[in-house]
């Protein structure tokens, strides 16, 4: 904080981080077109000096916009997509714009919680799937921005979250109990690395399970591929063809366990009886192919989001919120 008996100015912020006032009110008011090393050096200065945009600024951004900013990566993955339909159901039914912004990478991520608190033109933000720094929750508390994040906890923010591990865990429970011993796990490696790591917790579940078990994972049965439908048909093609095939495959999205149905039913392989196969998200598509999957409540996640951040809009006073919504399996005909 400045040590002056005044406020900071926009001019105190420009000489601490060494540029130009242009420069400063570009990166408040346009900050993707200031360069990532400028803009942290603005946004350090910002959180050191203490500096809070001029007295109207400030009254804009405490006024109602009907705006709600909804942080996500790459959302137009099917997941994603059912997720933001929730929020966007709830959202129309309170009469609340939802304004989008998708992550690409750590800058960009950090160039929306640099600035977003500071321009005012938002009444609150959803974070979906995003990790969020001690510093970036600071900077919206401090500028008293109504936050939800989803699928991350952060304890001074509230949060919607399910169990990843749990839900790993509980697939491979009930492969196990089905009576299988050779069981595969199939996911997507193109997670980039600036989201929640949910895959890989999902994994980690599936194996311990295993572990639990006595069941060993040949490392032969843990396969990645994309999205890309023939990719993830090779992966199953070549799970299948091994000395001993894995008789279930656990896939860590819905996506990709629709896509090892086609590719079972393309190499004339019985599912369930010669291959069992379990989803995760319980996607609209899993119930059309009848997948057995772990459902988490993809818009019922995104419409309580909206619900918590609204109920904070109108009482800033209330208590940070953490909800953990639970997993269910649903049994269908793939396993």
């Amino acid at each position: 904080m400045s040590s002056s008996r005044t406020p900071p100015t926009i001019y105190d912020v420009a000489e601490k981080a060494g540029v130009s006032i242009a420069t400063v009110s570009r990166m408040l008011n346009s900050p993707d077109k200031v360069g990532p090393k400028t803009r942290d050096r603005i946004l350090a200065a910002i959180d050191q000096l203490g500096f809070v945009p001029k007295a109207e600024a400030r009254a804009r951004a405490l006024s109602r916009t009907g705006r709600i900013g909804v942080i996500t990566p790459f959302f137009t993955a099917p997941s994603f997509v059912q997720r933001l339909r929730g929020i966007a159901s709830a959202l129309g039914k309170a009469s609340r714009e939802m304004v989008i912004y998708p992550v690409e990478s750590y800058s960009q991520l950090g160039s929306y919680f640099g600035s977003i608190p500071l321009t005012g033109n938002l009444d609150g933000l959803v974070v979906v799937s995003l990790p969020v720094s001690d510093i970036a929750a600071r900077r919206l508390n401090s500028f008293n921005i109504p936050t939800v994040l989803i699928e991350y906890s952060h304890p001074t923010l509230n949060c919607v979250e399910i169990d990843d591990f749990e839900g790993g865990h509980m697939a491979a429970e009930y492969l196990i109990r089905k009576g299988h011993k050779r069981i595969a796990f199939l996911a997507n490696p193109d997670i980039p690395e600036y989201a929640v790591a949910t895959l890989t917790r999902r994994f980690t579940g599936f194996h311990q399970a295993l572990i639990e078990a006595g069941i060993e994972l040949p490392e032969s049965y843990v396969r990645y591929a994309s999205s890309d439908q023939e990719q993830i048909y090779q992966a199953t093609a070549d799970l299948l063809s091994q000395a001993q095939p894995p008789t279930a495959i656990f896939a860590a999205l819905d996506f990709h366990a629709a896509n090892v149905l086609k590719a079972a039913r393309r190499l004339n392989v019985c599912v369930p009886d010669q291959l069992a196969i379990v989803g995760f998200d319980d996607l609209d598509i899993a119930e059309y192919a009848d997948l057995t999957t772990i459902r988490q409540h993809l818009d019922e996640s995104g419409r309580l989001a909206v619900e918590i951040l609204l109920a904070h809009i109108a009482d800033p006073g209330r208590p940070v919120q953490h909800v953990k919504l639970p997993l269910t399996l649903v049994e269908r005909l793939t396993a």
